[in-house]
Parts: structure tokens; C-alpha cells; sequence
């Protein structure tokens, strides 16, 4: 059992979760809780860690798991990430996925993400693009990092099951575009309601960044620009509502 916080494990668990590029350059990341521990495939788990007190329970199944190490209460306490640790802790390998536009099939839908910097409402959007049936998220390289913590605290477990990138977008939507797909991108200026949109049978929203929205670069490069109607003195709405409302009128409602 681990039961000094100087422990060299202990110590890498609080760099994966305090550092992006101590997570890119071991290909590992942190989830913590009972859940989202239960949602990770056990084959991507590197280790398992539990602590002393749900071990005893015998209430957690470790049979899945190759790895696995009891740490002391107070230990994991110390490594924790939440206010109320629930006493699983795992590190995972980071999932990978590529991208080919050639491949998309009718009914493809993707979530375009242009510098979303805050890291819940990153994480929201990837558990609505499950929700709404998204095909892939493509994130620009300004985008927080998807294995930051509270990113995936957000996902409640969908980063296990959502397709994702990271790569240039202007580059991204011309390919896109060159394969039938119709990529529009959620503005405020020179943007058409988003109810007088046609039907497309390949789909690509771009949602922008919190405070400047989408990029001139990709801008430019959409096939239209769409905006989501709204009464009252209300000039914009938080960027992971906007995504959830397109995404959701595209697949249920167009």
C-alpha cells in the first residue's frame, strides 16, 4: 500500500494532472470517481488506483484491471482533484483517431471547434456531441486540452466514445467542403437564421471561441454562416449552448 505522499507514483499522478505536456509526452491521463473509472475500457487503463478505505469495502470490482495499487486515505486525498474524493483514480492511455474526409457518408455529422478555451464548456460539448450523434469533433490547436482534468470531468465518460482531432481547421473545412460537405460556421454578422438553412445530408458546424467566436481564417472558408434566432436584448449565447442547440436542431429537427 502507498502511504507517503513523496511516493515517485504519487508524484506522476499530480504532474499528469497539473501539466499538458507531461500528459503528451507519457500519452496518459487522469480520471478520477467511480463512474467515470467504470467507463474507461479497461484495456486503455495503465493503472488503477484505489483507495484504502473503498478497497476494504470490497465494493469495487478489480478483477478488469492488470494494474492496480491501494493508497493510504490520506494520500489519496492529497493526489485527489475533487472537493469529495469517491477513492478511485485511475491513468489511462490517451485514445487516438485520424480523419479522412473520403470516408464520410451520408448522415455524417461533425462539431468543429475553433480555440474553445474553457475547459468545461469543452467537455460539455464533446458529452452533447454524443448525445446529438456526432460523427467526430475536430479541435483547432488553440483549444484547451481535451485531457485536462476538468475537460474530462465534463464528458462524464463520453471522451471514451467520441472521435477526436486536433488539427488545422482551415485545412479541415476545404477538405470537407471538397467531399459534399456542407460546413457552417455559428456567427452573428452577415448570418442566416438558421431555420431558413436546407437540409444537408454531410454536416459540419463550427462553433468559435468564447469571447472573439470563429477565426477570420476559417470564417472565410465555411459554406455559410448561421446564427441561432433569439428575442430580447440577448446578442450571443454561451458557446457550448450554441453548440448543443445546432447540433440538436440539425439531426432531430431539420
Amino acid at each position: 500500500m502507498i502511504s507517503s505522499k513523496n511516493n515517485s507514483k504519487i508524484k506522476g499522478i499530480k504532474k499528469l494532472l497539473s501539466s499538458a505536456k507531461e500528459r503528451r509526452v507519457r500519452g496518459l491521463f487522469v480520471i478520477e470517481g467511480i463512474r467515470l473509472v467504470k467507463e474507461a475500457p479497461p484495456e486503455m487503463v495503465e493503472q488503477l488506483y484505489l483507495s484504502e478505505s473503498l478497497f476494504r469495502s470490497g465494493t469495487f470490482e478489480t478483477d478488469f484491471y492488470n494494474n492496480m495499487e491501494v493508497v493510504s486515505d490520506e494520500v489519496f486525498q492529497s493526489v485527489s482533484d475533487t472537493v469529495t474524493p469517491q477513492g478511485a483514480l485511475a491513468l489511462v492511455r490517451q485514445p487516438s483517431w485520424s480523419l479522412d474526409p473520403s470516408e464520410l457518408g451520408d448522415g455524417c455529422r461533425l462539431l468543429l471547434l475553433d480555440d474553445i478555451q474553457d475547459p468545461g464548456n469543452l467537455g460539455t460539448m464533446i458529452r452533447t456531441a454524443e448525445a446529438a450523434g456526432v460523427t467526430m469533433v475536430v479541435m483547432s490547436e488553440g483549444c484547451a486540452d481535451i485531457f485536462n482534468p476538468k475537460v474530462i470531468r465534463s464528458t462524464m465518460g463520453s471522451i471514451f466514445r467520441v472521435p477526436f482531432v486536433v488539427d488545422d481547421l482551415v485545412s479541415v473545412v476545404e477538405a470537407l467542403k471538397a467531399e459534399g460537405v456542407i460546413v457552417y460556421g455559428a456567427a452573428l454578422d452577415d448570418a442566416v437564421d438558421l431555420r431558413e438553412t436546407e437540409k444537408a445530408e454531410k454536416l459540419a458546424i463550427v462553433i468559435g471561441n468564447e469571447g472573439n467566436g470563429i477565426s477570420k481564417g476559417v470564417l472565410n472558408s465555411v459554406s455559410g454562416k448561421i446564427r441561432i434566432p433569439m428575442e430580447g436584448r440577448v446578442e450571443s449565447l454561451n458557446a457550448a449552448v450554441s453548440a448543443a442547440l445546432l447540433l440538436y436542431y440539425f439531426r432531430f429537427f431539420s
